[in-house]
């Protein structure tokens, strides 16, 4: 419920910065995966951070827990607004939070690509599929199917070049002697 049509600055800054669940890195990737797959970005990512901690126990609570609340609030607030529709108050009110979620979409895009900073070939490819999809109107799935082998060819020749890569995540959610 602390959330209306931003939630991802919100699910980055409690997993990453405030629980520190997951590294700026793990979100960034987990993220991409998430936006990979059908569906809303944070209900994936929800679902994706409880099967990694609590398995599928953890998958269906997260789910439930995102959407239960807000479901109620916004059967509520549509009953409301079928009410006060045409009311220019409420016209205003929608308009100005539109211009608020825009700005969150842009503020978590520059917080997302940060890491990239340090990473010129995924840096490279964010931006090709960028311009592909926002500038050119590819379609989302055309621009994954070229992208991707792409993307996966540069992390091949990085790892075969000797440049260290991050350990999987099960590795490095085990303390010495093997246990989680």
């Amino acid at each position: 419920l602390m959330s209306f049509g931003g939630a991802l600055p919100f699910a980055r800054r409690t997993i990453v910065d405030e629980h520190k669940w997951l590294s700026a890195d793990e979100f960034t990737d987990l993220l991409g995966l998430c936006q990979f797959l059908p569906g809303g970005n944070v209900i994936n990512l929800s679902v994706a951070v409880g099967m990694r901690f609590r398995g599928v126990a953890g998958a269906f609570a997260a789910i439930l827990g995102l959407i239960a609340g807000p479901t109620l609030v916004v059967v509520a607030l549509g009953v409301l607004y079928a009410k006060t529709q045409n009311d220019p108050r409420v016209q205003h009110l929608f308009a100005g939070l539109a211009a608020a979620a825009a700005g969150l979409l842009v503020a978590m895009a520059v917080k997302v690509a940060k890491p990239l900073r340090h990473a010129r070939a995924a840096a490279g490819i964010a931006a090709l599929a960028f311009v592909a999809i926002a500038v050119l109107r590819i379609p989302l799935l055309t621009a994954m199917l070229v992208l991707t082998p792409v993307s996966i060819w540069l992390a091949s020749r990085r790892r075969d070049a000797g440049t260290p890569q991050p350990a999987p995540a099960a590795a490095r959610d085990t303390q010495p002697g093997g246990r989680p």
